[in-house]
Protein backbone atom coordinates (compact mmCIF):
# COMPACT_ATOMS: atom_id res chain seq x y z
CA UNK A 1 0.00 0.00 0.00
CA UNK A 2 1.45 3.40 -1.01
CA UNK A 3 1.01 6.92 0.31
CA UNK A 4 -0.35 8.25 -2.98
CA UNK A 5 -2.05 6.35 -5.75
CA UNK A 6 -0.72 8.71 -8.44
CA UNK A 7 2.83 8.80 -7.12
CA UNK A 8 2.78 12.60 -7.14
CA UNK A 9 3.02 15.30 -4.56
CA UNK A 10 1.98 18.94 -4.66
CA UNK A 11 4.63 21.61 -4.27
CA UNK A 12 4.48 23.82 -1.22
CA UNK A 13 3.56 27.39 -2.26
CA UNK A 14 5.82 30.43 -2.12
CA UNK A 15 4.79 32.97 0.50
CA UNK A 16 6.22 35.96 -1.37
CA UNK A 17 4.01 39.07 -1.07
CA UNK A 18 1.91 37.36 1.62
CA UNK A 19 2.81 39.54 4.62
CA UNK A 20 2.48 43.20 5.50
CA UNK A 21 5.32 45.28 6.93
CA UNK A 22 3.59 45.26 10.33
CA UNK A 23 3.70 41.46 10.46
CA UNK A 24 7.42 41.09 9.73
CA UNK A 25 10.06 41.49 12.44
CA UNK A 26 13.68 40.69 13.20
CA UNK A 27 12.84 38.99 16.51
CA UNK A 28 15.00 36.00 15.56
CA UNK A 29 18.09 38.22 15.96
CA UNK A 30 17.54 38.28 19.72
CA UNK A 31 15.51 35.20 20.56
CA UNK A 32 15.94 31.69 19.17
CA UNK A 33 14.06 28.64 20.42
CA UNK A 34 15.34 29.01 24.02
CA UNK A 35 14.10 25.54 24.93
CA UNK A 36 14.52 25.77 28.71
CA UNK A 37 12.87 29.19 28.98
CA UNK A 38 10.05 28.21 26.63
CA UNK A 39 9.41 25.12 28.72
CA UNK A 40 9.37 27.22 31.88
CA UNK A 41 6.84 29.59 30.32
CA UNK A 42 4.62 26.72 29.20
CA UNK A 43 4.69 25.28 32.71
CA UNK A 44 3.79 28.65 34.22
CA UNK A 45 0.85 29.13 31.87
CA UNK A 46 -0.40 25.58 32.31
CA UNK A 47 -0.33 26.11 36.09
CA UNK A 48 -2.07 29.52 36.14
CA UNK A 49 -3.98 29.83 32.82
CA UNK A 50 -3.59 33.59 32.97
CA UNK A 51 -1.01 35.62 31.05
CA UNK A 52 -0.93 38.46 33.59
CA UNK A 53 0.03 36.01 36.34
CA UNK A 54 2.54 34.33 34.04
CA UNK A 55 4.18 37.68 33.29
CA UNK A 56 4.41 38.58 36.99
CA UNK A 57 5.91 35.22 37.87
CA UNK A 58 8.25 35.36 34.89
CA UNK A 59 9.97 38.47 36.20
CA UNK A 60 9.84 37.39 39.84
CA UNK A 61 11.38 33.97 39.16
CA UNK A 62 13.93 34.50 36.39
CA UNK A 63 15.88 31.26 36.10
CA UNK A 64 19.10 32.96 35.33
CA UNK A 65 19.56 35.82 37.82
CA UNK A 66 22.01 37.44 35.41
CA UNK A 67 19.27 38.64 33.04
CA UNK A 68 18.44 42.32 33.05
CA UNK A 69 14.78 43.22 33.23
CA UNK A 70 15.05 44.66 29.73
CA UNK A 71 16.39 41.46 28.18
CA UNK A 72 13.90 39.37 30.15
CA UNK A 73 11.09 41.54 28.83
CA UNK A 74 12.20 41.01 25.22
CA UNK A 75 12.41 37.26 25.72
CA UNK A 76 9.00 37.23 27.42
CA UNK A 77 7.42 39.25 24.59
CA UNK A 78 8.78 37.01 21.83
CA UNK A 79 8.18 33.64 23.51
CA UNK A 80 4.70 34.52 24.76
CA UNK A 81 3.77 35.73 21.27
CA UNK A 82 4.67 32.33 19.82
CA UNK A 83 2.37 30.60 22.27
CA UNK A 84 -0.44 33.17 22.07
CA UNK A 85 -0.65 33.08 18.27
CA UNK A 86 -0.60 29.27 18.00
CA UNK A 87 -3.91 27.86 16.79
CA UNK A 88 -5.42 24.38 17.05
CA UNK A 89 -2.98 23.03 14.47
CA UNK A 90 -0.50 22.68 17.36
CA UNK A 91 -0.80 21.36 20.92
CA UNK A 92 -2.32 23.95 23.24
CA UNK A 93 0.06 25.59 25.68
CA UNK A 94 -1.68 23.75 28.55
CA UNK A 95 -0.74 20.47 26.82
CA UNK A 96 2.91 21.40 26.29
CA UNK A 97 4.17 20.27 29.72
CA UNK A 98 2.86 16.78 28.89
CA UNK A 99 4.40 16.99 25.41
CA UNK A 100 7.78 17.99 26.82
CA UNK A 101 7.62 15.32 29.51
CA UNK A 102 7.24 12.67 26.80
CA UNK A 103 10.17 13.99 24.75
CA UNK A 104 13.32 11.86 24.97
CA UNK A 105 15.84 14.61 24.24
CA UNK A 106 16.30 18.39 24.22
CA UNK A 107 16.38 18.14 20.43
CA UNK A 108 12.90 16.58 20.50
CA UNK A 109 11.67 19.59 22.48
CA UNK A 110 13.38 21.97 20.08
CA UNK A 111 11.70 20.30 17.10
CA UNK A 112 8.32 20.77 18.77
CA UNK A 113 8.99 24.43 19.63
CA UNK A 114 10.20 25.05 16.08
CA UNK A 115 6.59 24.80 14.84
CA UNK A 116 5.50 27.62 17.16
CA UNK A 117 8.31 29.77 15.77
CA UNK A 118 7.37 29.01 12.16
CA UNK A 119 3.70 29.75 12.81
CA UNK A 120 4.45 33.02 14.61
CA UNK A 121 7.27 34.49 12.50
CA UNK A 122 6.34 35.27 8.86
CA UNK A 123 9.95 35.79 7.76
CA UNK A 124 11.02 32.42 9.15
CA UNK A 125 8.01 30.80 7.47
CA UNK A 126 8.84 32.46 4.14
CA UNK A 127 12.47 31.23 4.25
CA UNK A 128 11.44 27.72 5.36
CA UNK A 129 8.98 27.55 2.44
CA UNK A 130 11.71 28.56 0.00
CA UNK A 131 14.06 25.87 1.29
CA UNK A 132 11.28 23.28 1.24
CA UNK A 133 10.51 24.21 -2.38
CA UNK A 134 14.19 23.62 -3.21
CA UNK A 135 14.13 20.36 -1.25
CA UNK A 136 11.15 19.18 -3.29
CA UNK A 137 12.88 20.12 -6.55
CA UNK A 138 16.47 19.08 -5.87
CA UNK A 139 16.46 16.93 -2.72
CA UNK A 140 18.89 17.38 0.18
CA UNK A 141 21.66 18.99 -1.90
CA UNK A 142 19.58 22.17 -1.72
CA UNK A 143 19.91 22.54 2.06
CA UNK A 144 22.75 25.08 1.84
CA UNK A 145 22.51 27.60 4.67
CA UNK A 146 25.50 29.78 3.87
CA UNK A 147 24.83 33.45 4.54
CA UNK A 148 24.97 34.44 0.87
CA UNK A 149 22.35 31.80 0.03
CA UNK A 150 20.11 33.04 2.84
CA UNK A 151 20.56 36.63 1.68
CA UNK A 152 19.66 35.61 -1.86
CA UNK A 153 16.42 34.07 -0.58
CA UNK A 154 15.65 37.12 1.56
CA UNK A 155 16.39 39.30 -1.46
CA UNK A 156 13.42 37.64 -3.15
CA UNK A 157 11.04 38.59 -0.32
CA UNK A 158 8.39 41.21 -1.03
CA UNK A 159 5.85 42.71 1.34
CA UNK A 160 2.18 42.61 0.43
CA UNK A 161 2.46 46.23 -0.78
CA UNK A 162 5.16 45.22 -3.28
CA UNK A 163 8.08 46.64 -1.29
CA UNK A 164 11.30 44.58 -1.02
CA UNK A 165 13.13 43.25 2.02
CA UNK A 166 14.99 46.29 3.31
CA UNK A 167 16.89 45.57 6.52
CA UNK A 168 20.51 46.62 7.04
CA UNK A 169 23.25 44.13 6.13
CA UNK A 170 24.35 43.81 9.76
CA UNK A 171 20.79 43.02 10.88
CA UNK A 172 20.39 40.49 8.08
CA UNK A 173 23.66 38.83 9.11
CA UNK A 174 22.45 38.52 12.72
CA UNK A 175 19.15 37.11 11.48
CA UNK A 176 21.06 34.51 9.47
CA UNK A 177 23.02 33.51 12.57
CA UNK A 178 19.76 33.20 14.50
CA UNK A 179 18.23 31.04 11.78
CA UNK A 180 21.25 28.73 11.66
CA UNK A 181 21.17 28.48 15.46
CA UNK A 182 17.59 27.19 15.25
CA UNK A 183 18.64 24.69 12.57
CA UNK A 184 21.40 23.39 14.86
CA UNK A 185 18.94 22.97 17.71
CA UNK A 186 16.55 20.91 15.58
CA UNK A 187 19.35 18.80 14.09
CA UNK A 188 19.50 20.10 10.51
CA UNK A 189 23.01 21.51 11.06
CA UNK A 190 25.30 19.39 13.20
CA UNK A 191 27.97 21.85 14.34
CA UNK A 192 28.72 25.57 14.58
CA UNK A 193 30.81 25.32 11.40
CA UNK A 194 28.39 23.19 9.37
CA UNK A 195 26.54 25.07 6.63
CA UNK A 196 25.22 22.16 4.55
CA UNK A 197 22.10 20.76 6.16
CA UNK A 198 20.69 17.24 6.35
CA UNK A 199 17.20 15.97 7.23
CA UNK A 200 17.15 15.56 11.02
CA UNK A 201 16.12 12.38 12.78
CA UNK A 202 12.64 12.69 14.26
CA UNK A 203 11.83 11.25 17.66
CA UNK A 204 8.37 9.91 18.41
CA UNK A 205 6.95 13.12 19.88
CA UNK A 206 8.19 15.47 17.12
CA UNK A 207 6.77 12.98 14.60
CA UNK A 208 3.39 13.07 16.34
CA UNK A 209 3.38 16.88 16.43
CA UNK A 210 4.59 17.25 12.83
CA UNK A 211 1.94 14.78 11.67
CA UNK A 212 -0.82 16.33 13.77
CA UNK A 213 0.11 19.75 12.43
CA UNK A 214 -0.08 18.40 8.86
CA UNK A 215 -3.45 16.76 9.51
CA UNK A 216 -4.91 19.93 11.02
CA UNK A 217 -3.74 21.94 7.99
CA UNK A 218 -4.92 19.58 5.23
CA UNK A 219 -7.01 16.80 6.85
CA UNK A 220 -7.72 13.90 4.44
CA UNK A 221 -5.27 15.17 1.82
CA UNK A 222 -2.39 15.77 4.23
CA UNK A 223 -0.20 12.94 2.93
CA UNK A 224 0.02 14.56 -0.51
CA UNK A 225 1.84 17.45 1.14
CA UNK A 226 2.72 16.64 4.77
CA UNK A 227 3.56 20.18 5.76
CA UNK A 228 4.94 19.31 9.19
CA UNK A 229 7.31 16.74 7.74
CA UNK A 230 8.40 19.20 5.06
CA UNK A 231 8.98 21.99 7.58
CA UNK A 232 11.37 19.58 9.32
CA UNK A 233 13.09 19.02 5.95
CA UNK A 234 12.00 15.42 5.45
CA UNK A 235 12.23 14.67 1.69
CA UNK A 236 9.69 12.46 -0.02
CA UNK A 237 11.84 9.26 0.07
CA UNK A 238 11.56 9.42 3.89
CA UNK A 239 7.77 9.55 3.97
CA UNK A 240 6.99 5.84 3.76
CA UNK A 241 9.14 5.16 6.83
CA UNK A 242 7.57 8.06 8.74
CA UNK A 243 4.08 6.87 7.81
CA UNK A 244 4.87 3.34 8.98
CA UNK A 245 6.13 4.64 12.33
CA UNK A 246 3.06 6.84 12.71
CA UNK A 247 0.66 3.99 11.89
CA UNK A 248 2.14 1.99 14.76
CA UNK A 249 1.26 4.64 17.35
CA UNK A 250 -2.03 3.96 19.17
CA UNK A 251 -3.28 7.53 18.67
CA UNK A 252 -3.27 7.15 14.85
CA UNK A 253 -5.05 4.70 12.62
CA UNK A 254 -4.25 3.53 9.10
CA UNK A 255 -6.72 2.56 6.40
CA UNK A 256 -6.54 1.97 2.68
CA UNK A 257 -8.73 3.16 -0.19
CA UNK A 258 -7.93 1.85 -3.69
CA UNK A 259 -4.47 0.87 -2.55
CA UNK A 260 -3.68 4.30 -1.16
CA UNK A 261 -2.69 4.61 2.49
CA UNK A 262 -4.72 6.93 4.70
CA UNK A 263 -3.61 8.01 8.17
CA UNK A 264 -5.66 9.97 10.64
CA UNK A 265 -5.92 10.52 14.40
CA UNK A 266 -8.07 8.02 16.26
CA UNK A 267 -9.66 10.78 18.34
CA UNK A 268 -8.47 14.31 19.15
CA UNK A 269 -5.32 15.12 17.19
CA UNK A 270 -3.30 15.77 20.34
CA UNK A 271 -5.30 13.58 22.68
CA UNK A 272 -2.08 11.76 23.63
CA UNK A 273 -0.94 14.94 25.46
CA UNK A 274 -2.89 15.47 28.67
CA UNK A 275 -3.51 19.12 29.68
CA UNK A 276 -1.77 20.07 32.91
CA UNK A 277 -4.05 20.64 35.90
CA UNK A 278 -4.91 24.28 36.65
CA UNK A 279 -3.27 25.06 40.00
CA UNK A 280 -4.22 28.71 40.23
Amino acid sequence: MSLRSDGGTSEIPSLDSSFSRDEVSMDLTMCGLLVEKAEEMANLYASHRDWTTVEDRWFDERIDGRSTRGSSRKVYRVLSSRFKTADTSLPSISQLPSVFEQCDTTRDKAQVLYFYLVEDDPLVRFVVHEYVRRLQERSTDSLDFEQDVLESILGGFHYSDGGKFDYADSTTARWGEGFRSVLREIGVLETQQTLQGQPPNLGEIPLLVASGYSWEKEEDEWLTQPRGWLYLFQPEPYWDSLAERLSEHPSWEASGIHGELRLQPVDETYGWAEPMEDNS
